[in-house]
């Protein structure tokens, strides 16, 4: 694939210092300050409200805010929700109590039943669906801009090169999605995890502009490679970190497990302290999507990353 030899030698100098620090010689910090951690208000599954209640308990300003409920509401990332709502969110920001680190949409004909309905059905992907879904970009990205965040979040999809016309069309729907964002004065950040850290490198040099909201989760759910290894390749691009965890599947072709931060095998403190060795200064928004006890991850998350 084109570009990948330069990526590879890049990679291999940048793993080196991620993984001994020979050259370096200085301890990263294994820890995150408080001011840098945030929650995603979609993992709660609760109505913005409690959300509010959870990062006042959790003593947590930060939040990257699910656009759904306003916009186009759905099981996964949130229920409708009103004006009053809506209300909310904006007084919070304006006062302070919280830091709109960064919004994302789902798009309503996604399932993520199997790794192969959400190859299907996943982001931009689907022709039938992309009036309706540029038409939600459109209204997110001038409500992340009402609000005041930095970055629009999203899943692109998944990502095929081996069909050129499709590749095209991808890459053109999202420098239409870059350029739309880029004229409300936010950046476009795509989650990654779908594909390995060097296809998704290579297609980052296609769309100039457009950064990664980086799941270290989604590379063991997806199957895609150690996410330690891969931000080696992709820190030119990583604006943001998902703070998710998870074991792989046991055979290929199905879904990892994802698992409370720590107890997985993104490997918690050592993944931050990579993250720091490169240089990254960003954000971390702690996201879980599986399990019963959902709050509780998240506030054991905070304690994990900060203390």
């Amino acid at each position: 694939m084109r570009r990948r030899t330069f990526l590879s030698l890049a990679a291999a100098g940048a793993l080196a210092a991620l993984t001994g620090c020979s050259l370096c010689g200085r301890q990263s910090p294994e820890t995150v300050p408080i001011a840098r951690v945030g929650v995603c208000s979609w993992s709660f599954q609760e109505p913005i409200a409690q959300v509010d209640a959870r990062m006042k308990a959790m003593g947590v300003k930060g939040i990257h805010l699910a656009l759904g409920p306003f916009l186009a509401p759905d099981e996964r990332h949130g229920a409708a929700e009103g004006q009053e709502a809506l209300a909310l969110v904006r007084r919070r920001v304006a006062s302070g109590d919280w830091v709109l680190m960064s919004t994302m949409i789902g798009f309503p004909q996604e399932d993520y039943s199997t790794l192969e309905t959400i190859r299907k059905t996943g982001g931009i992907v689907p022709d039938a669906e992309w009036p309706r879904n540029r038409e939600l970009v459109r209204r997110a990205a001038k409500l992340t801009k009402e609000l005041g965040a930095p970055y629009l979040t999203l899943h692109a999809g998944f990502l095929d090169e081996r069909d050129p016309k499709a590749y095209a069309t991808f890459v053109e729907r999202v420098t239409w999605m870059r350029d739309e964002c880029a004229r409300n004065g936010v950046t476009l950040l795509l989650e990654s995890g779908q594909e390995t850290a060097e296809d998704l490198a290579a297609f980052m040099e296609d769309v100039p502009g457009v950064g990664i909201n980086f799941d270290p989760a989604n590379m063991i759910l997806y199957g895609k490679g150690d996410p330690t290894a891969a931000l080696a390749t992709l820190m030119p691009w990583i604006r943001q970190i998902h703070v998710k965890d998870a074991i792989p599947a046991a055979k290929p072709g199905v879904w990892g497990t994802e698992t409370p931060w720590g107890e997985g095998k993104v490997g918690g403190r050592a993944f931050v302290a990579a993250l720091g060795r490169l240089g990254y200064d960003g954000n971390f928004l702690i996201e879980r999507e599986g399990g019963d006890r959902r709050a509780q991850d998240i506030a054991l998350a905070v304690q994990r990353l900060t203390k």
